[in-house]
């Protein structure tokens, strides 16, 4: 559920509730009992952070494809090419 911010424009009080979507907005302050809350607009609180879409499709030089380059991957990763590894085995032979 989140979290609703609301000011009273009476007395100035400020609080935080939490409520469904669904839920009426509050009318009556706390502090001073008058009608007057209104619901105040504030930023989402939720972050993305970790290992998720960002740190492996958007950052450059990553090794998935990347949308900002064409969704070409980066040279350094890149396999060696097979006829390198197969010269060395005739030379090695």
């Amino acid at each position: 559920m989140p979290f609703y911010e609301y000011r009273c424009e009476s007395c100035g009080h400020e609080l935080e509730k939490m409520q469904k979507i669904s839920d009426p907005p509050l009318t009556d302050c706390p502090a001073c009992g008058q009608p007057a809350l209104k619901k105040l607009i504030s930023a989402a609180g939720f972050r993305l952070k970790g290992g998720g879409w960002y740190e492996t499709d958007f950052k450059k030089g990553g090794t998935k494809k990347n949308l900002h380059d064409g969704g070409e991957k980066s040279p350094a990763s890149k396999p060696e090419s097979s006829s390198s590894t197969k010269s060395s085995k005739k030379d090695a032979a």
